[in-house]
């Protein structure tokens, strides 16, 4: 299973840039030509990962992709709050509980912590995903960026902790984080403004985008739209708390810590399913 997910994100990564790189949409036959497979085969891998056709799917991942998300999947965070939608309320009844850190335990920069970590699969390519007793403390994925840089990064946010490589321990809480299900713990490590940011992610639905503003305006500091976007980088779990769901007032992507193909590959993604669901 393993195998196949990074099979298949490599096959999606490959796709996202061909479709880039076109300046028409490219047929099924085509895009399965320039991947190299066959057609029947190239649309298997597509719907098994996705649970749509390659032709739709492929709709998800135009240059303009967050444009027509705005249009048709936009949601305020007001909105999702008087519906009870933020907090606990999560996607795939996911609930995340928060044990944010103490400013004791923030400024000390986790000394006396051990953080075991390990590497997993998603659908996104491989995962580092780290932990401690309390539960997940960070998150980053390595298609993109790669796996030093992404260990160096995750490392960096408890500069005095201990870590030590122990994926067998921490399985029980990566992989139904990674496939969101079930229950989820987090030890979180941020400021205040960090934590209400991420809180107001949250309020967000799958399938569904917001912007830096909304969530400036939601946390009340409609001024500190760039504040937001830096808290909104140093998110510690990305997917877990979905800062790939923040984009420009303008409807362009913005960037994306762990790198912009994967953040499109994950909007597109949830699209998808969503739109598959209601269907």
């Amino acid at each position: 299973m393993e195998q196949d997910h990074r099979y298949h994100y490599g096959v999606m990564a490959r796709a996202i840039a061909l479709i880039d790189a076109a300046k028409t949409p490219l047929s099924l036959d085509d895009l399965a030509a320039q991947m190299g497979m066959s057609v029947a085969h190239f649309q298997r891998l597509f719907s098994s990962w996705v649970g749509v056709s390659p032709k739709r799917y492929q709709q998800y991942l135009a240059l303009d992709h967050a444009k027509v998300l705005l249009r048709d999947h936009f949601t305020t965070l007001a909105t999702a709050d008087a519906v009870g939608l933020s907090g606990s309320g999560r996607l795939h009844d996911l609930f995340m509980r928060w044990e944010a850190m103490s400013p004791g335990e923030f400024k000390r920069g986790g000394a006396g912590q051990t953080i075991r970590w390990g590497t997993f699969d998603s659908p996104f390519g491989p995962a580092i995903v780290m932990a401690t007793d309390r539960g997940i403390c960070g998150l980053g994925f390595t298609a993109e960026v790669g796996v030093a840089a992404t260990m160096a990064d995750l490392i960096a946010r408890w500069p005095n902790a201990h870590f030590t490589e122990d994926a067998a321990a921490i399985r029980h809480l990566a992989e139904p984080a990674l496939a969101m299900q079930g229950e989820t713990r987090l030890h979180m490590i941020g400021a205040p403004f960090q934590l209400k940011v991420w809180e107001a992610l949250l309020a967000t639905p799958s399938g569904q985008v917001t912007t830096y503003s909304e969530i400036a305006g939601a946390i009340g500091t409609p001024r500190a739209v760039r504040a937001v976007g830096t808290a909104v980088g140093r998110n510690p779990v990305s997917w877990l708390i979905p800062c790939h769901r923040a984009l420009r007032k303008s409807g362009g992507l913005g960037g994306y810590h762990w790198g912009l193909p994967v953040k499109r590959a994950m909007l597109a993604y949830e699209a998808a399913q969503s739109d598959a669901t209601a269907g």
